[in-house]
């Protein structure tokens, strides 16, 4: 039998990592009756009050014709406001409301539970090291990306 590289099953252990965390993130907030990809719209807002619809679909990696109904809801809900932008009137820019810390406190628990018991066992040098060699891995395929669509790379 050979040996396989390691580098082969990367995609996938990164897949499943998502799908399981998703998983069970999803079963402990469902009491709130938020969707992950609303409670990943809020906490980017909470990041970056003031984004245009487009931007933030574009942190989202959503079209933004589907970030826009993820928004009517969570604005139908009081979590969020689309105010004009003053210099182009076509243009939303999203800010939370007041009611969002309703839910943005208790999903932010549920996350940092969930965070450590997945990393339970695992040394915080070890866990250094996930993350970074995962944050090399993220900057060469944005970087990828960036080629692949023509756009100029911000490395050299």
């Amino acid at each position: 039998m050979t040996k396989t590289d390691p580098r082969e099953s990367l995609g996938y252990q990164v897949a499943d990592l998502h799908r399981l965390f998703g998983r069970v993130f999803d079963r402990r907030v469902a009491h709130l009756e938020l969707t992950r990809v609303q409670w990943r719209a809020l906490k980017h807002l909470g990041h970056a009050e003031g984004v245009t619809q487009v931007e933030l679909a574009d942190r989202l990696d959503m079209e933004p014709i589907a970030l826009g109904r993820v928004i009517d809801r969570l604005q139908k809900a009081g979590f969020v406001e689309r105010r004009a932008d003053p210099a182009d009137r076509r243009v939303w820019r999203l800010y939370l409301l007041p009611q969002s810390a309703r839910v943005t406190g208790p999903v932010e628990a549920v996350a940092q539970a969930l965070r450590k018991e997945a990393t339970a066992g695992i040394s915080a040098a070890d866990l250094a090291t996930t993350l970074a060699v995962l944050d090399r891995v993220r900057d060469n395929l944005s970087r990828i990306d960036r080629e692949d669509r023509g756009e100029p790379s911000s490395q050299s």
